[in-house]
């Protein structure tokens, strides 16, 4: 967290998210490791893509990227969510490039292009020999019934949601520090487990309206197989970044548009005592009502000096 701290920008920050259809992401099921790739690159190649188009955005922009595989009652769900700052470089990289206030790109023009490109992709990796299918679509080995039954979803509507803008650099922080690292569910959600049932608390978003916290009642053995279902291939990445934020040039650009935006930071020297200026805070002391005071600044992996507070009430 402390990293995704220094790579904040103070800019406005959207959230995508894009999704397979069901029927794909029953072939994802058996085929994690080729289709969560897939998934990875036709999402950011996307927003790339549209947001480099003059038309639109014309920039070259970053994109923090998270895969989730499950929705609230352990089912297969893979998605992903993409956390992207409002603008990006010119093409020659001289200035910054801001979208409109409050609105990123069109949905509709993302779903349609994440839509071709998962196709083509899914039709490659089938030409690779990358796919496998069981059950009731182990059929679609062959290239001609794969290519037929893939045909219906080029003119279906797919889904790429974009949510709100967050309310800041520190939205996205807390965002991140809540959702990269989590798993299909939490200690939190668990209502009860014995060696028969699990019961655990979900929310069934097929509610438009009122109550959708619901409590689910498993098979133990049922419960175990929906959790290992989220379970990725052994070294697979489930964060990844891409454009100017992709590892190995993420500092460099960052500095550049810090500068671009003059919002480059000073370096500041370690204060002594004679340099600290008793600023008042805000906010009023929570036990007597009075003046809180700075009484020490200190930066972030900086111990805070050891001694006694001053006898008026301080903070």
């Amino acid at each position: 967290m402390a990293a995704r701290a220094e790579d904040l920008l103070p800019v406005e920050y959207f959230h995508l998210v894009f999704t397979l259809p069901a029927e794909i992401a029953r072939i994802a099921y058996w085929n994690k490791k080729a289709i969560y790739g897939l998934l990875f690159r036709a999402s950011a190649q996307t927003v790339t893509t549209i947001a480099a188009d003059t038309k639109r955005l014309g920039s070259r922009i970053g994109m923090t990227s998270v895969l989730h595989t499950w929705g609230s009652a352990l089912t297969h769900h893979p998605h992903i969510h993409m956390i992207v700052p409002g603008g990006g470089l010119s093409p020659n990289g001289d200035r910054w490039v801001a979208c409109k206030p409050g609105f990123f790109l069109h949905v509709r023009v993302l779903a349609r292009l994440f839509r071709r490109l998962v196709i083509e992709g899914l039709l490659a990796l089938h030409r690779a020999g990358e796919l496998a299918f069981f059950g009731d679509l182990a059929g679609l080995t062959d290239t001609a019934t794969f290519t037929r039954w893939l045909a219906p979803f080029r003119k279906t509507e797919w889904v790429v949601y974009a949510k709100p803008p967050f309310g800041g650099p520190e939205a996205v922080l807390a965002y991140l520090s809540r959702y990269t690292h989590r798993v299909a569910i939490s200690n939190a959600r668990l209502v009860s487990a014995d060696a028969q049932t699990v019961t655990f608390g979900w929310k069934d978003y097929r509610i438009k309206s009122g109550d959708r916290q619901k409590v689910m009642r498993l098979a133990t053995p049922e419960f175990i197989r929906r959790f290992l279902i989220h379970v990725l291939p052994d070294g697979f990445h489930r964060i990844r970044h891409y454009g100017f934020l992709a590892s190995s040039i993420r500092k460099a650009n960052i500095a550049r548009i810090r500068n671009l935006l003059w919002a480059e930071q000073p370096r500041q020297e370690p204060q002594t005592d004679a340099e600290i200026i008793p600023l008042t805070l805000r906010e009023p002391c929570p036990c007597c009502g009075g003046p809180m005071r700075i009484i020490e600044i200190f930066r972030r992996g900086q111990k805070p000096m050891s001694r006694a507070p001053p006898r008026e009430q301080a903070a």
